[in-house]
């Protein structure tokens, strides 16, 4: 049996305050990808975040869409 998929987007850009999820330019935001696991998510994520690690105004998230879509479920 298959492991169960559980989605995950990989986003990013440039963001108004580091601290902030506010993003300056939603046109202008990176879409890396939809992943079927939170590993394969974070293997993304991690080369993102570590190319552009010099630049405190650029953030990628790792956003749980199978929370979005299953709420109830764990």
């Amino acid at each position: 049996m298959s492991e169960k998929q559980l989605l995950h987007l990989v986003i990013g850009g440039r963001v108004t305050d580091p601290q902030s999820h506010e993003f300056e330019d939603l046109n202008a935001v990176d879409f890396v990808g939809l992943f079927p696991n939170f590993k394969e998510a974070e293997q993304a994520w991690r080369g993102k975040a570590q190319a552009t690690v010099d630049d405190a105004m650029m953030r990628y998230f790792i956003v749980h869409l199978h929370r979005l879509l299953d709420p109830d479920e764990d």
